[in-house]
């Protein structure tokens, strides 16, 4: 019975998504924007575990000196954000190239990236979840960037992740799904070393063993991929933040954060994630309305518990990733791990890959989840 709850509950939700793409697409533009935005203000209204998630989130942003008042006027406005966000995303598919690149109204380092991307070099985008970043994709591709490969979380259920996949493909866009499939670490490192573009949402860590940082003055867990990318394949790191104007968007990509000269590996991506984040701060604490973090990150609010049972299955993972799981052996010379959007991926760099040295035909096999172990290289944290 419960199986077959869960099938009906899944048609009807991909059922309501289409519809209401089908909708948004065919009605006059206020009026989809009005219910949007009256949608955004009742579930605003009724103040249920998101929106109380989504106000922890903003006090640290904002400090404890404002009103409760204050709070809420934020937090109000930031649904009315992220209302406008699922709105613009519905709409995508018909709003036009010219509409798109027009009203990119404020845009820094777009001439530092795109050179960048001219001289066969790739590049990692390292964005917060601000604004309306299928836009931004949709505005860089624009803009001359030929494709972009992100990773998605995959949605349940199926069919209604692939209508997702299919309407980020339809922009431009390389989805890799988060879960299934190839290594996500391995693809990632062959388009950047094939001068390829490559956009990750970072702030939110959704394996439960990410990278700890300092974070508007407390410790925060983020994905460590877009730095562990960049040390493995020489891709210019560029943090990227994003935001709404009354008329239009808004993107700041932020100069290069290099990767040190010194330290092990896991210590440069420590180093350049705790950058990322310092950027991410100073963009927030510019547009918070426009940071859409309903989720836990900061390491005060997580359930500890949980957090330790994902620790300890990401060890497990990475025990049996010398052939038992469906990767196979993971056992190269020089064992390159990075989270990415959803999964972390750990890849066999023995250079018959191509995401070992870029001369070999595929990405190499086995994946983990584990923070640490895409830090260190190894299954125990403990290597270099």
């Amino acid at each position: 019975m419960s199986n077959a709850w869960s099938r009906a509950k899944g048609r009807l939700i991909a059922g309501s998504y289409a519809l209401g793409w089908w909708l948004v697409c065919r009605v006059p533009e206020s009026w989809g924007r009005w219910a949007f935005q009256q949608a955004g203000d009742i579930a605003w209204r009724r103040q249920g575990p998101a929106i109380q998630v989504l106000e922890a989130n903003l006090r640290r942003v904002i400090g404890p000196e404002p009103t409760g008042k204050e709070l809420r006027a934020l937090s109000r406005a930031g649904m009315s954000s992220y209302a406008r966000y699922w709105f613009e995303v519905f709409r995508l598919p018909v709003i036009s190239r010219e509409r798109i690149v027009e009203q990119m109204g404020f845009v820094q380092g777009e001439e530092t990236m795109l050179a960048t991307l001219a001289s066969g070099r790739g590049v990692v985008l390292a964005l917060p979840h601000m604004g309306n970043w299928d836009q931004a994709g949709a505005w860089v591709i624009a803009e001359g960037a030929s494709k972009i490969t992100v990773v998605a979380e995959r949605l349940e259920p199926e069919s209604l992740a692939r209508r997702f996949f299919g309407f980020r493909e339809s922009l431009g866009f390389e989805v890799l799904p988060a879960t299934g499939g190839a290594s996500r670490f391995g693809i990632l490192a062959q388009r950047l070393r094939q001068g390829g573009l490559v956009c990750l949402p970072t702030e939110r860590d959704v394996t439960g063993t990410g990278i700890e940082v300092d974070f508007f003055g407390e410790k925060a867990l983020m994905m460590g991929g877009p730095a562990a990318l960049a040390v493995q394949t020489g891709a210019a790191l560029m943090p990227t933040t994003l935001w709404f104007k009354p008329d239009g968007w808004g993107a700041h990509i932020h100069e290069e954060i290099p990767v040190p000269a010194e330290g092990s590996r896991r210590e440069k991506v420590l180093a350049m994630m705790q950058e990322v984040a310092k950027v991410f701060e100073a963009g927030i604490r510019a547009h918070p309305e426009d940071w859409h973090m309903l989720q836990r990150v900061f390491v005060a609010d997580l359930d500890l518990d949980r957090l330790a049972r994902a620790q300890a299955k990401a060890r497990a993972a990475a025990a049996d990733g010398d052939g038992a799981g469906a990767g196979g052996n993971v056992a190269g010379t020089d064992a390159n791990v990075a989270s990415t959007d959803g999964n972390v991926a750990r890849t066999d760099g023995n250079g018959a890959r191509a995401d070992g040295n870029g001369t070999g035909t595929g990405p190499g096999p086995g994946e983990m989840a584990g923070g640490q172990a895409a830090l260190d290289g190894q299954p125990n944290g403990s290597g270099p």
